[in-house]
């Protein structure tokens, strides 16, 4: 996931188009994502971003149709070249919206513009989501982000400790690792 988000970062557009993330609550799905967002940023700020919450597209879609400015809002978010969508799951069963990501999906993607999904399940387990949409989530790179277990766990103290120049012998490392599970 970390190497795809680098890739993402380093070449938007072309590198996994779209990166789909799903898991589980507190694996990190949101910060590699928001990760990818201020990497490019940093290079160029400017850059046209659009970062929400699948509920905030979802009430964005519903005003503008009610007070009559979807115009606007297609404008707005067809024209960005980085669109980050956090549990994109919620437009499910939403035909409307669903309706309205499809597009924006497809306007974003013909010109070159980057979109990064998370979800806590993979694109076919979504329930109520349109086959279309399961069909272009799973176009480019989905990742399952999974907790880490006991050995990633105790490797990451390590280069953590080392990182700060400081000595973390094994049998520490490894019982913090097995009393710490998030």
């Amino acid at each position: 996931a970390h190497a795809a988000a680098v890739a993402v970062a380093q070449s938007p557009g072309k590198a996994y188009n779209p990166l789909f993330l799903y898991g589980g609550v507190g694996v990190g799905k949101t910060h590699l994502m928001q990760a990818i967002a201020f990497s490019i940023l940093n290079k160029n700020p400017k850059a046209k971003i659009i970062y929400c919450m699948g509920e905030e597209f979802t009430n964005e879609i519903v005003n503008a149709i009610r007070e009559k400015t979807t115009k606007e809002f297609k404008q707005r978010y067809r024209s960005t070249k980085l669109l980050l969508v956090d549990d994109i799951q919620f437009i499910a069963g939403k035909t409307a919206v669903q309706e309205e990501f499809f597009h924006t999906f497809n306007a974003i993607w013909r010109v070159g513009g980057q979109i990064v999904l998370t979800s806590d399940r993979k694109p076919e387990e979504i329930s109520k989501l349109e086959d279309r949409l399961k069909s272009r989530f799973e176009g480019g790179l989905t990742i399952d982000i999974q907790a880490p277990d006991f050995e990633l766990r105790s490797a990451i103290l390590l280069i953590k400790a080392q990182q700060k120049g400081l000595k973390l012998p094994m049998d520490v490392a490894q019982l913090i690792a097995s009393n710490i599970t998030s």
